[in-house]
Formats: structure tokens, sequence, C-alpha cells
């Protein structure tokens, strides 16, 4: 086999719509970055059901379906990006499990938001929301209006800021990706009397917006020095970060946030923030846990 690019971006697949469109969207993402896209999938052979069959034979029928639907994914990718170099993997074992693995010398790793057979949401509380906690670079969930819909490939790139490290390792990312794309940033931070830290009796909500203000250019300050052609659009809003973000997910290709903000408690792997976006964005969302963003 050919030496590979050291740049890998990876993307789960199960021959569901979704996963196909978390295939195309990674490989989007390999083709601006120069990277190798790796298509893999995960399998598990059945125990005990399987009892007087021969063992050797089911695995080997497992693994010819996996195979078929990664030669499935890698059909449908070069039929957008024919030039993109391309490996493939079927992996026995649990999907978080060959996934966390899988990511150990990507990028960033995409995912649909639901599998075969899935009802919306199952995905997340057995895959996603588990990756997006622990692996080792950031985790994309590929996800449109609708559980099946494509992902928009418009509007700005969102990120969700509260000051915390979390949020400015998300920040960073959210960079990179706006200039790759060649559109624009939107970072949101949103407050209540109790996130701000305010008394609603002594403090007015325009002087708590204020601050707030402040303090979203204060963590955007160096940023703005590393991007300087960037464009960025600050929105500082009253209400709950995860309805905040979800509204304005709308207009948006790619949502940003971090594993865990400010209110997270220690141990937590995601924040509701972060789950709730993943559950129900209008558009793709990346999770960036601190150290992961390449």
């Amino acid at each position: 086999m050919p030496e590979r690019d050291n740049r890998v971006v990876l993307a789960g697949v199960d021959g569901s719509p979704s996963s196909g469109h978390a295939a195309v969207w990674a490989a989007a993402v390999a083709a601006r970055r120069g990277a190798v896209l790796k298509l893999v999938q995960a399998y598990t052979v059945p125990g005990p059901s399987v009892s007087g069959m021969a063992v050797a034979a089911v695995r080997e029928g497992f693994r010819s379906v996996a195979e078929t639907g990664l030669a499935e994914a890698e059909g449908t990718v070069l039929a957008q990006w024919p030039s993109l170099p391309i490996e493939r993997s079927a992996v026995e074992g649990s999907v978080v499990g060959v996934l966390l693995r899988e990511s150990s010398d990507a990028e960033v790793v995409a995912l649909g938001s639901r599998g075969l057979g899935g009802f919306t949401g199952l995905l997340l509380g057995s895959t996603a929301a588990a990756l997006a906690g622990r692996a080792p670079c950031p985790v994309v969930v590929v996800r449109g209006r609708k559980p099946d819909d494509a992902p928009p490939t418009t509007g700005p790139v969102l990120v969700g800021l509260d000051g915390s490290p979390d949020s400015n390792e998300a920040l960073g990312y959210a960079c990179d990706e706006a200039t790759a794309r060649r559109t624009g940033l939107v970072a949101v931070r949103a407050w209540t009397e109790i996130t701000s830290g305010g008394s609603p009796r002594k403090t007015s909500p325009d002087d708590i917006a204020a601050g707030e203000r402040r303090l979203v250019d204060e963590q955007l300050a160096p940023w703005r020095e590393k991007f300087p052609e960037l464009p960025v659009d600050v929105v500082v809003a009253h209400g709950r970060p995860a309805r905040t973000l979800l509204d304005r997910s709308a207009g948006a290709q790619l949502v940003v946030v971090g594993s865990r903000g400010r209110g997270g408690f220690t141990g937590m792997l995601l924040g509701s923030t972060s789950h709730a976006l993943l559950v129900h964005s209008a558009c793709p969302v990346a999770v960036v846990r601190p150290g992961s963003r390449p």
C-alpha cells in the first residue's frame, strides 16, 4: 500500500442515508484540508444466538455486509470528489469503541444523526454523545432540518461562547472552519440573570448585556488578530444557550460548541447545551474538547 498522507478525516458509516450525508460532508472537509478520507464501519457478531452455525462463516457474513456498505459510501463520495484519496475499514466491535480507536490519528470524525433502524435521537444516546465526550479529536454530527435531510452548505459558522476553556477551543476550531469555508463567523453568547452573576434588582438588563459583550470581545481579541480577514458578528442574547443556538442554527452551515461549558459538573463528559444541539440542531454540530483541535 502506498504511504498515506498524515492528515485523516474519519467518517463512521452504516449504510443509512444519514451516514451517507456524513461521508459526503467529511469528504468536503478532507478535500479542503488535503487529507485522506477514511470510511469506517463497525459490526458486531451475535454470540449465543448463532449456536450450531459455523462461527467463521457468520463472522465473514457480517464483515461482507459491512464491506458492501463501505463500498456504497465510497461510490457516493467519489461521484462528487473523484480524485479524493479514500481508505475503507470494516472493523468488528462496538461502534463507540471502534470509532474511538480509529479517531486516534484523525483530525475530525463525522457521523450521521441516526443509524439504520434507529429512532430519532437514539444514535445520540449510544454513539455520538459518547464520542463527543471522549474522542481525541472534534466530533461532528452531520444533520439537516430533518433527521435524513442533507446538511446545509451555505450560511455562517456559528460558535457558542461562555468564556470557558472549552468554548475557547471551540472558537479556534470555528475560526479555522469559517476561513476554510470562506464564510463569516457568528459568535453567540447567551446570558440569564443566573449565569451573568448579576442581581436583576441592582443591574439593568442593558448593563448586563453590555458586560457580556465586553467579555465576548475580550475572548475574541486574540482570534481577531490571528484571523484578521475573517468577518465576525457578535450576538449577545438574553436566554438559555441551547435555545439561542438552536434558533440560530436554522441559518447556519455549522454550529461549534465546547464539550462542557462553565456550568458543567466535574466528570460530565458532555454538557446539556452540547447534547441538545446534537439532538435538535438544524445543521451539523461540531463538539470540540480541550486539546482536541488539530
